[in-house]
């Protein structure tokens, strides 16, 4: 054949939209061009494949070869397309003869100028993309294992465009990987286990750890530097409930599309994304020449913790208001936009003043009634409105540590959090956070006396419709934990307390 068609994969936000590789040997002065909006980095693409190609042991045709990804409006990057631009060379210029059905495949992977495959970013989120699509998936080897986490579909595993060939030319077919088989691979340990039994005391901060981990609220805790606000929230994965498939799936694609990639050991675990107050705009929400996921999307499913809140630069702070929302950000280009998905648990951490020292109950805090102010008010009105819990943590001396006991284990705790989740789900088939203003009308109940409360609430402290809404989540996971049909007065008390100002 003088024109071969294959198929791989474009990513696109959390898309994989499918691409058709034509490549078309003709006779003529010997060229080698790519069309179909390819970025650089497949136009650089040429020499590689042919130094692949050769060192395979086969002879690169000197004829005019066109390569074509269509469409030719959707914008192509990455070096994934090497394998089926080889392959389709080798098709095409009849040095190879398939003995299997070309549709019933796609290919995606990096060659070596010896012909080996190198891995890919993006793999899982590939075959999370095809899973409808009923093809096999031709990967790397190295990208073979995280691709195969999607079920039902056939992930086989190449090491070089060798192995490729034969599995068409002859009877010796690439193996099949499946989840089964990388299981072993996955380790089961669990960071911080018993993270909350090292704690002692700070029950009131564990108390609202618990709430924030059974409804999924988000959680600001104010207190002075080495009062504990890190190693609590370090510690709030611990009591977590770990993820379900889908969940584990989402999440894993997320990774894979980042510059850091995927790692086995982290299948099912709870993100928990902990960037620097210095991280700019685009490296938390994403984005860039070629978006990538930023590190809300990376803790999606999991925990994004900004400890030093108010030392953030406010811009970036601001961009955080969308997705708190939508679960998700959308980033545009000139010519294309991307979606990732950022359905984060937020938990942050500041001190009460810049010194931080205000309210410590032995070191005298140097800052003026002016310099708090400004320093409080770098968190704006809405995003603060957005934060479910305030708690202050207090600081303790090494007296009072030392006479104290070890504090509940994660386990414990975490099993709690689980009931509490149960209920939830059986109740609405969502879990508190998620609910809509409709739905807070129909499943947050009040007693006569916490509606005499709600109403004293709503005059005392002037409530937004947000943060009267999201007052009832609260008090409606705070009721779910203590296994309450109906919110009481206490539980509504207990929610306006975490529920304020700064």
């Amino acid at each position: 054949m003088s024109i071969a068609k294959l198929y791989s994969r474009a990513l696109s936000g959390m898309r994989a939209p499918q691409i058709v590789v034509e490549v078309h040997v003709a006779s003529g002065l010997p060229s080698f061009s790519i069309v179909g909006l390819p970025d650089t980095e497949i136009k650089e693409s040429r020499d590689r494949i042919r130094s692949a190609i050769q060192n395979s042991g086969f002879d690169f045709p000197a004829r005019r070869i066109t390569v074509n990804l269509a469409p030719a409006d959707l914008p192509k990057d990455s070096s994934r397309y090497d394998l089926p631009i080889a392959m389709g060379i080798l098709f095409a210029s009849a040095l190879v003869k398939t003995r299997q059905n070309l549709e019933e495949f796609e290919f995606a992977g990096e060659l070596a100028l010896d012909g080996a495959l190198r891995p890919i970013k993006g793999a899982l989120a590939i075959s999370y993309g095809i899973s409808q699509s009923k093809r096999q998936l031709i990967l790397p080897a190295q990208s073979a294992e995280e691709a195969a986490l999607v079920e039902d579909i056939q992930i086989r595993a190449a090491n070089s465009l060798q192995d490729v060939v034969a599995h068409f030319t002859t009877p010796q077919e690439l193996p099949i990987i499946t989840i089964a088989n990388i299981t072993k691979q996955i380790s089961n340990f669990e960071d911080n286990k018993d993270g909350f039994q090292q704690v002692k005391g700070q029950l009131s901060t564990k108390k609202a750890l618990e709430i924030a981990a059974a409804g999924r609220h988000s959680v600001l805790m104010i207190g002075n530097p080495g009062c504990g606000k890190s190693m609590l929230a370090s510690r709030i994965t611990g009591i977590l409930p770990s993820l379900n498939t889908e969940q584990a799936i989402a999440s894993a694609s997320l990774q894979s599309l980042s510059t850091q990639g995927f790692q086995l050991n982290d299948w099912a675990k709870v993100p928990f994304r902990n960037p620097h107050h210095s991280t700019s705009g685009v490296a938390l929400v994403g984005g860039g020449s070629n978006p990538k996921p930023g590190e809300i999307s990376l803790a999606h499913n999991g925990v994004l913790f900004l400890d030093e809140l108010p030392e953030f630069d406010r811009k970036v702070l601001e961009v955080l208001r969308e997705p708190l929302e939508a679960k998700k950000i959308s980033i545009a280009r000139a010519n294309h936009r991307v979606e990732y998905l950022a359905d984060f648990q937020l938990i942050a951490a500041m001190n009460p003043c810049p010194c931080g020292y205000a309210g410590h109950p032995q070191q005298s805090c140097t800052c003026s009634v002016e310099q708090i102010n400004r320093y409080r008010a770098k968190i704006s009105g809405p995003l603060l409105d957005r934060i479910d819990i305030v708690v202050d943590v207090p600081s303790l001396n090494t007296n009072e540590l030392q006479q104290l006991p070890n504090g509940e284990s994660s386990e414990l705790i975490k099993q709690r959090v689980i009931n509490a989740r149960k209920i939830q789900l059986q109740r609405q088939n969502k879990l508190n956070y998620e609910l809509t203003n409709d739905e807070i009308e129909l499943y947050c109940a009040l007693d006569d006396k916490a509606k005499t409360l709600m109403q004293q609430i709503i005059d005392r402290n002037s409530l937004s419709a947000r943060g009267y809404y999201r007052q009832l989540k609260l008090a409606r996971t705070i009721a779910d934990l203590a296994e309450s049909d109906v919110i009481n007065s206490a539980h509504l008390a207990l929610a306006s307390q975490y529920k304020r100002n700064i």
